[in-house]
């Protein structure tokens, strides 16, 4: 089930699935450890003896943000409890500990006693083994701790502060399902402590007279000792919950809006969702500098593993992004992240996990016999395209000159060494992780970070390393154009496989990913081999059903939905491939009027496909356009935005107006 309403600062991620049921608890590394491992954990209302958990298919559900903030606006009406719910949830942009924010309307003509339940079921640091539930008298909390992980749960509401009961027992074990279930006649035990494999239910009571309303504020404070969740509950007391969540909206306001974009030449709804990808992306960036792929537990399931980890290709993609937007300070800690990351043999392994350490891989390090490097090559070589992207933008000297040697340099020169005999990269595995050999993808972004490798080697005043890397760009676009290229065809291959003779077998697999010959700077837009490989590339890829979308490449078995008409249905429609075809039209519009026709469909259908809170998965069904794999996807965000920036951009450049507002004048303000 896809993830929605995601809401986190850097150092703990909250989300939630389609019920509004929360799913996924990252704490204090956004993508490590995932305290929930994907349980659910309920929340249900008790009214005039009846019950109702959120999941019931009785209620109805609204389930979205309020604009441009990552502060949910949920609505939930239940007919047969005569109740409205009218929820906000937050994390505190600065303080670990997430915020609710419960509004009940009373739908009856006469008083109501209402009780609000609230169910955690922790796998403390991924693990049930020996985790301790009890109740804190001094608090009037329940905490839930093992070793240096404590999670505190409170609530208040107007007339008082402190839960009104609770329950405390054991989960999975002997038949046990949970403490849940004793909420259900609305009366909780209050068993005082329970340790091992434990979950615990509070409870509030609400008194709300006729066609009234009543609230509460409950929270659970994240911290690495009890002295220090108790600390922080007394902090949101002499607070305010209500003024910790009014802060923590007007803080995400501000950053998502603090460029004077002139965004107007957008529609207001892709407008909306240009923010919102903004704010979505930053959940999945951990405050140390990693980049996560998505933090969606659910696809666990389908292979045993999931993508709350790095790679540097989506980092690098995502930075891109932000230094796009101005987030030059997310920007920088990625780059520094992924210096930690590189080591000293300059370049990237597959993938790394939120505190830098190497992650799973299926990539080997021995095939037939023969020792070779795990690697994607073009994740070494986007880190070093990026990094020129943002030095280009911000011009922050300082920051570059401890990143040159290894980040820059050092992944340049492995470069030049990683070459076959015709100047092209050795094989290493795709972009999509399934073949290894030589992409157009990989080399054209190799091509890339030579090129920006050289421009840094000038401005350090390495001229000899400036000339090697410029030569070795060169060599490697003239190689890409004899060696990948097919005339009979009229496009690149994806795939080169060398042969034992030195010659290449092609794969002429129609692959998205070939929107790379212009993207990272190998070819222009405008050449005519790269318009007749993206016209090529969208005829064969195109979904030709009422869903639309570009696929990945033809016949993709990730997920694959199609397996018989693959003419009509090449592969599940993806975000990131659909825009790609997007950037090409706006590199290549040359009046207003092309610009707008030609992309506003790709980003309109991005607004089609996007959850009602603006969330986007990875991919989509092709017949019926629900999201499959992981959702959100932060590289399907990061590519929506950096469209509509390139989109803002050029449609500066075609009408002659500036592409940002005047600074507002604070002293005359």
């Amino acid at each position: 089930m896809p993830r929605d309403i995601p809401v986190g600062n850097g150092d703990l991620l909250i989300t939630f699935d389609r019920h509004y049921r929360i799913r996924d608890l990252f704490y204090p590394y956004v993508g490590r450890y995932n305290h929930s491992i994907g349980h659910v954990q309920r929340f249900g209302v008790w009214a005039d003896g009846e019950f109702a958990w959120i999941e019931d298919d009785e209620w109805e559900r609204e389930i979205r943000y309020k604009a441009d903030t990552l502060v949910t606006d949920v609505r939930l009406v239940h007919k047969g409890l005569e109740l409205e719910l009218h929820c906000s949830d937050a994390v505190d942009f600065h303080e670990p500990v997430y915020f609710r924010k419960i509004v009940v309307h009373n739908l009856a003509d006469r008083p109501r006693d209402v009780r609000v339940f609230f169910h955690l079921d922790l796998s403390i640091a991924e693990n049930a083994v020996g985790d301790t539930a009890n109740y804190d008298p001094s608090t009037s909390a329940v905490i839930i701790y093992k070793q240096d992980n404590y999670f505190l749960v409170n609530c208040c509401d107007q007339h008082k502060c402190g839960i009104d009961h609770w329950a405390i027992g054991t989960k999975r074990l002997g038949g046990a399902e949970g403490t849940w279930r004793d909420a259900e006649d609305g009366k909780l035990g209050r068993n005082a402590i329970s340790q091992g494999s434990v979950d615990a239910t509070v409870g509030f009571n609400l008194q709300i007279p006729a066609k009234g309303e009543g609230h509460l504020h409950a929270w659970i404070a994240f911290g690495h000792a009890y002295d220090e969740v108790k600390d922080l509950n007394r902090r949101i007391l002499e607070t305010g919950p209500e003024r910790m969540l009014g802060r923590t909206e007007a803080y995400w306001k501000l950053w998502c809006r603090k460029e004077p974009v002139d965004t107007t030449p957008l529609p207001e709804h892709v407008r909306d969702l240009f923010y919102r990808s903004q704010l979505v992306m930053r959940t999945q960036i951990d405050n140390r500098g990693a980049i996560i792929a998505a933090n969606d537990s659910d696809v666990t399931q389908f292979g045993g593993d999931h993508y709350s980890y790095c790679w540097m290709r989506d980092g690098a993609l995502v930075a891109y992004a932000l230094i796009l937007a101005g987030q030059s300070e997310l920007s920088r800690s990625f780059f520094r992240y992924s210096a930690k990351c590189i080591g000293d043999q300059g370049y990237f392994l597959h993938k790394y996990s939120p505190t830098g350490a190497l992650a799973s891989s299926w990539h080997p390090w021995m095939l037939d016999g023969q020792r070779v490097l795990p690697i994607q090559q073009d994740e070494t070589s986007l880190v070093v395209w990026a990094l020129r992207k943002h030095f280009e933008t911000f011009r922050d000297v300082e920051f570059v000159k401890p990143l040159y040697e290894p980040l820059v340099a050092k992944p340049a020169e492995w470069i030049l060494e990683y070459r076959d005999h015709n100047g092209l990269p050795l094989p290493s595995w795709d972009l999509w992780e399934e073949r290894r050999g030589i992409q157009t993808f990989t080399v054209a972004s190799t091509i890339g970070a030579l090129n920006a490798a050289a421009a840094f080697a000038r401005d350090f005043g390495e001229l000899d390393r400036a000339a090697a890397f410029k030569e070795g760009a060169e060599r490697m676009r003239g190689a890409m154009k004899r060696h990948l290229y097919n005339e009979q065809a009229g496009r690149f291959a994806r795939l080169a496989v060398p042969n034992d003779d030195g010659t290449y077998r092609l794969d002429m697999t129609c692959d998205s990913a070939n929107f790379a010959l212009f993207a990272f700077g190998a070819f222009e837009a405008n050449d005519p081999k790269v318009i007749e490989e993206m016209r090529q590339l969208k005829e064969a890829l195109w979904i030709k059903t009422d869903i639309g979308g570009c696929a990945r490449y033809q016949r993709d078995y990730y997920h694959q939905i199609e397996r018989n008409d693959i003419e009509k249905v090449p592969g599940n429609p993806w975000v990131i491939c659909t825009l790609w075809q997007a950037q090409h039209a706006i590199e290549v519009a040359s009046s207003v009027d092309e610009l707008r026709k030609t992309v506003m469909p790709y980003l309109e259908w991005c607004v089609q496909r996007a959850e009602p809170s603006g969330v986007m998965a990875e991919q989509f069904h092709p017949y019926t356009g629900d999201p499959i794999s992981v959702s959100p996807l932060t590289w399907s965000h990061s590519t929506f935005v950096v469209v509509c920036l390139h989109y803002l951009r050029k449609h500066a450049e075609l009408t002659g107006k500036p592409m940002f507002k005047p600074a507002p004048d604070f002293a005359t303000a």
